[in-house]
């Protein structure tokens, strides 16, 4: 029976028969009978046929969060009616006053916040140049319509006899106004729900006889079982004003004409829908499609090679300077180190120069007949014209760099391995490889998995390495120029993204912000599948 076992298991991943077979998970007895090529090729069979499960997972799950969101809504509407039916007068006040039943039921701290949210909401909304005038002037995405009404012109001073600018509105403050408003309101709506469940709340308590929290238990909570929101309130606040506002601000530019010739001031600018993004579809000479396709693979091998070299070397190096009998050890360590401290903007800059037509290295180069014949170079070489050798370049140069950083990780993982491992195997035979196989590489990914997933997003937008040192040279000729800049063969995404917004003289915002949210999307996406396959997310206890 066994060998009739291990005969399918062998059919199902040579042949593969279905993708129902294929996805049949062998019995630990049976997978043990494979040998280590046919375990290769199961392990890679499941791997690729699990894929689409995986997106199928995700669109199943994105689905389950909408209908989710839709009951919680309904439940919401269901319990704001119950509350107005079975409410006293209070409870019904309060759907009004805020506050109003806090104050009625002796929460007089809760009360007066409430009604200070309310007055302030009303007073900032309805004050000329309020919440009102913003939301009026942005003409929210009416298509073809401007951001901001009145356009700011020169006009002839005869005082003066020179023509004076008079200014308008300016598009980014009516548009930044206009977001903070809408959060405004949001955050109003959420303040009234939350101060109505709370007066039904203290409605049913006094049904039940029980006390009520003063504000002077309000206090205490703060300070003790709900310090945690004290302590997070700060921070919290931090990132919605830091980081979540500026990721709407710039997915509500790619929908607009922002650049340097509508900056909003002198000019404004106007909604232009999908416009922005129907330029990805053009997949011509020049098209935005077509250089964003390229740049993104690039972009992929990249992080691909960058993380995975750095990481896998990093370690070998810790391996080797951990090692018994390793003399200097803190010489080593800290000769490596020294590409750390040194800042990179000097670093870089001068090694690229270093690889340059004008560098000692290209110079050289230039000297030996069989390269310059090769290159087909007169006497200086630079190794950025290459495509091919500057992408290489780019690789190997951010090995040096990235070494370091893993190799100070790595040591301290290596030290808190148990040595009693080590010795139990070494009894029973293994070789130093297979101990790193079987003991120190799975202890370095359980530890370092999720540092291994950052590091393969922050290579997605390494812009220091390549703008640094290639600043994205050599130029693509078969692109030509997308989004109003010259394509390089080592520019990634952040690195066009930079030159769409600031490295020319028309200054797309609106290309860069589309190529903002494909960057999130991309990085999004590869974060969760690579998540769900890292050990960190499972087999926690094995390493325990």
């Amino acid at each position: 029976m066994s060998c009739v076992a291990a005969n399918s298991a062998v059919l199902i991943i040579l042949k593969g028969r279905s993708n129902q077979e294929a996805m049949k998970k062998l019995t630990d007895l049976e997978y043990l009978k494979l040998n280590k090529f046919q375990a290769l090729l199961y392990n890679l069979k499941r791997f690729f046929c699990a894929i689409p499960g995986w997106f199928l997972n995700l669109f199943l799950a994105i689905g389950r969060f909408f209908v989710r969101c839709g009951v919680a809504v309904k439940d919401e509407f269901v319990d704001i009616g119950t509350t107005f039916i079975k409410g006293n007068w209070a409870v019904k006040t309060s759907f009004l006053v805020f506050g109003f039943g806090n104050l009625f039921y002796g929460q007089i701290a809760r009360g007066l916040l409430f009604l200070l949210f309310e007055i302030v909401f009303f007073g900032y909304m309805f004050v000329p140049s309020g919440g009102i005038y913003w939301l009026s002037k942005g003409h929210w995405f009416q298509n073809g319509a401007t951001v901001g009404s009145v356009q700011g012109s020169f006009q002839y001073d005869a005082i003066y006899d020179t023509d004076i600018w008079i200014p308008g509105d300016d598009s980014v403050k009516v548009m930044l106004y206009g977001l903070l408003t809408i959060i405004f309101i949001i955050a109003f709506v959420y303040t009234w729900r939350l101060q109505v469940k709370q007066c039904r709340i203290c409605m049913d308590i006094t049904a039940q006889g029980r006390r009520i929290k003063s504000g002077k238990d309000d206090l205490k909570s703060l300070v003790d079982d709900q310090f945690h929101k004290t302590l997070l309130a700060l921070p919290v606040i931090g990132i919605l004003l830091f980081t979540v506002l500026p990721i709407i601000y710039m997915i509500l530019v790619a929908f607009t004409s922002y650049d340097a010739a509508h900056d909003g001031y002198s000019n404004l600018f106007s909604w232009v829908g999908l416009q922005n993004f129907n330029e990805l579809t053009d997949f011509g000479n020049g098209g935005l499609g077509l250089a964003f396709g390229e740049i993104l693979s690039w972009t992929l091998m990249w992080s691909l090679f960058a993380t995975f070299t750095n990481y896998f070397l990093g370690m070998f190096v810790a391996i080797m300077i951990n090692k018994k009998g390793i003399k200097f050890k803190k010489f080593w360590r800290t000769a490596l180190v020294m590409t750390i401290a040194i800042p990179q903007f000097v670093s870089l800059l001068y090694v690229s120069k270093l690889f340059d037509s004008s560098g000692i290295i290209g110079e050289t180069l230039g000297a030996i007949p069989f390269i310059k014949n090769y290159l087909n170079a007169n006497h200086y070489i630079s190794l950025w014209d290459s495509p091919a050798v500057a992408r290489t370049l780019v690789i190997v140069l951010n090995i040096w760099v990235g070494i370091p950083y893993v190799m100070l990780q790595a040591t301290g993982i290596l030290m808190n391995i148990p040595a009693d491992l080590y010795e139990s195997s070494r009894v029973d035979g293994a070789s130093p490889f297979q101990q790193y196989v079987k003991i120190t590489l799975p202890y370095m990914l359980f530890v370092t998995g999720p540092a291994l997933l950052t590091s393969f997003v922050a290579n997605l937008n390494n812009f220091n390495v390549i703008y640094l040192l290639s600043s994205g040279n050599p130029i693509n000729t078969q692109i030509g120029s997308a989004g109003g800049v010259s394509v390089g063969h080592t520019d990634l995404l952040i690195t066009w993204l930079y030159k769409i917004a600031l490295g020319s003289g028309e200054s797309k915002y609106y290309t860069a912000s589309v190529i903002g949210i494909l960057i999130f999307l991309v990085c999004a996406v590869l974060s969760l599948i690579i998540y769900n396959v890292i050990p960190s997310t499972k087999n926690e206890e094995d390493y325990q």
